[in-house]
């Protein structure tokens, strides 16, 4: 929900530039340049500030896709970061990986011989 209403002020900032500059001021090339700088800077803020506060602090939603092959085992918030546990069987590896905000400085930690099914090698 707070993601919308997010959205909603971006875009009601959007509108209200353009409203002002562009029909009040009768500028509309500047209202429509202005538009679309609070649109990119409403987009990356988003996506390397906001996403994972909203997810983690207010319920927003987020979408995560486990590589091919693997299983997924667990999921943990560090700090406002999210971690990912994934089991491949064919290497017998768990791979831990950090979700970060906007993707940048991920971490990425691999173990060998990981078993956490359980399975008895016969």
């Amino acid at each position: 929900m707070v993601t919308y209403f997010y959205w909603f002020l971006v875009l009601a900032i959007m509108g209200g530039t353009v409203y002002i500059v562009g029909y009040k001021m009768e500028q509309w090339k500047n209202s429509a340049i202005a538009a679309v700088i609070i649109f990119v800077i409403g987009n990356i803020a988003y996506y390397f500030h906001f996403e994972q506060i909203f997810v983690k602090r207010f319920g927003g939603v987020m979408s995560i896709k486990v590589p091919d092959g693997q299983l997924h085992l667990a999921a943990t918030w560090k700090d406002d970061n999210l971690w990912i546990e994934n089991f491949d069987p064919k290497t017998n590896t768990c791979h831990f990986r950090e979700y970060s905000r906007g993707n940048l400085l991920e971490g990425h930690v691999v173990i060998k011989n990981c078993n956490p099914l359980l399975r008895k090698s016969e």
